[in-house]
C-alpha cells in the first residue's frame, strides 16, 4: 500500500483532507427539494464505493506494509469492530449534522459540530498516540475554541428574530460534535497494535459500519424527522431525478477521500491521529467560507454579525497553523 514518507506529502494528504471534509455538505445544498434523509442513502453509497476505490488503487501499490486485500485476511475481529464501531459513531453523528444543516445552515453548523469535534477528538487521540508538540497541539485548539465561540455569537446575532430554531439548531449542532468527536479514537485504536490493518483496509471496516448503522439510524430520521417536516417515505426516494442521486453518491464519495486521506497520514512518520484529525477538521472553516461567500447566508447579517465571522477564521486559520506546525517542533 502506499504511505507518504516525508511531513510534507502527509501535510498535503491532511490538507486535501480538510477541503475534502469541508465541501461535501455543498451537495447537499445543491439539491434543497431532497430530502436529507432520502439524500443519505445515496451519501452511503458513495461513501461505500470510495473505500473500495481508494483500496484497490493506493491500497494496493506500494512498498509500505501489505497490500489492502492481505491485510483484511489479517486482521483481528478485534481491531476490525473497532473499526467498524467508528464507523457506526460516525453515521449518527453525520445524521445530525446534516439536521443541522438544514435548520442552521452551512456556515453555523459545521464550524459548530466539527469545531466541538476536533476538540473532542484530539484530546482523545492524543491520549492513544501522542505525538507532536503538546504546546502548539494544545495552543492550537485553545484557539480553535475561541473561533467556535465567535461563530456562535455571529449566529446568534443573525438569528435574534428566531430564537427558537435558532436553539434547535446549536443544540443540534453540538450533539453531532460530539459524537463526531468520538468515532475518531476508534479509528485511530483500530490502527494501533499487533493485527491492526492498515489505513485502506480500515476504510473498508468503517464504511461497513457506516452501511450497517444507516439502516435503523436513518430509517428513524425518517420517520421521526427533526427538521420538523413531514416523516419522509421511501417513495421519494425512488422518484426523486437521477441529477439527485448522483449529488448524494458525490458527497459521499468526497467525504469518504477525506477520510482515507485522514487515517493515511495519520500513520505516517512523526504526525499521529491527533494532529491529522485536527488539521482534517479544518473543514470547519472551509464549509464556513462555502457558506457565507458561496451560499451566502449571512448576506443580510449585521455588521456585528460578521465581525465575529471575521475573527472566526482569524482565528481558526492561527490554531490551524500551530496544530501543522506541531509535528515539526
Amino acid at each position: 500500500m502506499y504511505q507518504p514518507e516525508t511531513y510534507s506529502i502527509a501535510l498535503f494528504f491532511m490538507i486535501i483532507s480538510m477541503i475534502c471534509w469541508g465541501s461535501w455538505a455543498n451537495t447537499v445544498k445543491i439539491v434543497p427539494q431532497y430530502r436529507f434523509q432520502l439524500f443519505y442513502w445515496d451519501f452511503v453509497i458513495g461513501l461505500v464505493l470510495g473505500a473500495c476505490l481508494w483500496s484497490v488503487s493506493l491500497g494496493s501499490f506500494g512498498s509500505t506494509g501489505r497490500p489492502v486485500f492481505s491485510d483484511l485476511v489479517h486482521t483481528t475481529s478485534t481491531h476490525s469492530l473497532l473499526a467498524a464501531s467508528g464507523g457506526a459513531i460516525f453515521t449518527v453523528a453525520n445524521l445530525l449534522l446534516v439536521a443541522a444543516i438544514e435548520i442552521a445552515g452551512l456556515a453555523v453548523a459545521f464550524p459548530l459540530g466539527i469545531g466541538i469535534a476536533l476538540v473532542v477528538g484530539a484530546l482523545s487521540s492524543y491520549l492513544i498516540s501522542p505525538n507532536g508538540n503538546a504546546f502548539l497541539l494544545f495552543g492550537g485548539i485553545a484557539l480553535v475554541l475561541l473561533a467556535i465561540v465567535c461563530d456562535a455569537i455571529a449566529y446568534r446575532e443573525r438569528e435574534r428574530s428566531a430564537p427558537a430554531m435558532s436553539r434547535r439548531g446549536i443544540v443540534i449542532s453540538v450533539l453531532s460534535g460530539l459524537l463526531m468527536g468520538s468515532f475518531y479514537p476508534f479509528v485511530a485504536k483500530a490502527m494501533s497494535g499487533s493485527g491492526a490493518p492498515g489505513p485502506y483496509a480500515t476504510a473498508i471496516y468503517f464504511a461497513t459500519g457506516v452501511a450497517l448503522c444507516s439502516v435503523p439510524a436513518n430509517y428513524l430520521l425518517m420517520r421521526r424527522p427533526l427538521d420538523g417536516q413531514a416523516p419522509a417515505a421511501m417513495s421519494g426516494y425512488v422518484q426523486a431525478s437521477f441529477r439527485w442521486h448522483l449529488w448524494g453518491i458525490f458527497g459521499g464519495l468526497l467525504w469518504c477521500t477525506g477520510a482515507v486521506f485522514n487515517f493515511v497520514a495519520s500513520q505516517a512518520h512523526v504526525v499521529g491521529p491527533a494532529v491529522s484529525y485536527s488539521i482534517g477538521q479544518g473543514a470547519t472553516m472551509i464549509s464556513a467560507a462555502w457558506g457565507v461567500f458561496v451560499w451566502r447566508e449571512f448576506s443580510s447579517a449585521s455588521k456585528r454579525s460578521r465581525n465575529f465571522l471575521a475573527w472566526m477564521f482569524i482565528l481558526f486559520l492561527f490554531g490551524l497553523t500551530a496544530v501543522a506546525l506541531a509535528p515539526i517542533f
